[in-house]
C-alpha cells in the first residue's frame, strides 16, 4: 500500500514538473505574426522564395511546401505555381524564442498610434497601399493602450529569418515592429529612421510582434 501511494506521489510530481517546462517554454515564446511579403519584379519573373526562420511556422499562405515558387509580375500580383492561383503577396506566422531590442525605439500615445504609424512607415519607404494594410492589421491591438513602445528591429529579425530569394532582389525592405503596451511614459533613445529607395526588382515585407 504504501509503495503505490509513493509511486502515484512520484508520477504526480514527474507529471507537473514536465508541465512547468512546458509552460515556462510557452511563455518564453514569441509570436511573429503576419510578415507579408510583397514582389515587384520589373518584369513578369519566375521566382523562388525560401524562408530559413529560427523558430516553428505555424501558418504559410498559400501553402509554403519548402519554399514558395511564383510567377511575378511588376504590379505585385503573384501566380502560384503549387496550386495555379493568383496571389497579392506571401504570407507566413511563427513562435520563436527570439528576445526583441527595446534598447532604442519610440513611445507613443495609444490615440497617436495611427499618425505616428502612417508618419514613420512611409518614411522608411512603404507604399500608402503597405502601410495602410500594415495599419489595418496592428492598430486594433495599440489604439486602447495608453502609451505603446514601440522598436524596429531590423537585423535581430533579418537573423533570425532570413529569406533566400532568386532571383536576387535589387533592393529589399524588411519592416518588422515589436511593440509592449505601457501604463507609463518612459524615457527611450530614438532609434533612426534610414529611408528607403526602391530600384529594380524590389521585395517589401513588413510584420510585427506584441510583446507581454
Amino acid at each position: 500500500m504504501k509503495r503505490a501511494v509513493f509511486l502515484c506521489i512520484l508520477v504526480l510530481s514527474v507529471v507537473m514538473i514536465i508541465s512547468s517546462c512546458d509552460s515556462d517554454e510557452s511563455h518564453d515564446r514569441r509570436e511573429v505574426e503576419k510578415p507579408i511579403i510583397y514582389l515587384y519584379p520589373t518584369e513578369e519573373t519566375d521566382v523562388s522564395v525560401k524562408l530559413e526562420f529560427d523558430g516553428k511556422l505555424e501558418f504559410t499562405y498559400p501553402e509554403y511546401n519548402d519554399g514558395w515558387d511564383v510567377k511575378a509580375f511588376p504590379d505585385g500580383r503573384l501566380l502560384n505555381n503549387l496550386d495555379g492561383r493568383e496571389y497579392e503577396c506571401l504570407f507566413w506566422e511563427g513562435s520563436s524564442n527570439i528576445e526583441f531590442d527595446f534598447n532604442k525605439g519610440f513611445v507613443v500615445k495609444g490615440e497617436d498610434t495611427a499618425e505616428f504609424l502612417q508618419k514613420t512607415l512611409g518614411k522608411m519607404g512603404l507604399t500608402a497601399k503597405e502601410y495602410n494594410e500594415f495599419i489595418v492589421y496592428w492598430l486594433p491591438r495599440m489604439k486602447n493602450n495608453k502609451y505603446n513602445l514601440i522598436a524596429f528591429q531590423g537585423e535581430l529579425y533579418n537573423e533570425s529569418a532570413k529569406l533566400k530569394i532568386e532571383p536576387k532582389p535589387d533592393s529589399i525592405l524588411r519592416v518588422f515592429m515589436a511593440f509592449k503596451a505601457l501604463d507609463d511614459k518612459v524615457d527611450i533613445e530614438p532609434q533612426q529612421i534610414k529611408p528607403f529607395a526602391r530600384k529594380g526588382f524590389t521585395v517589401i515585407e513588413w510584420g510585427g510582434s506584441r510583446v507581454e
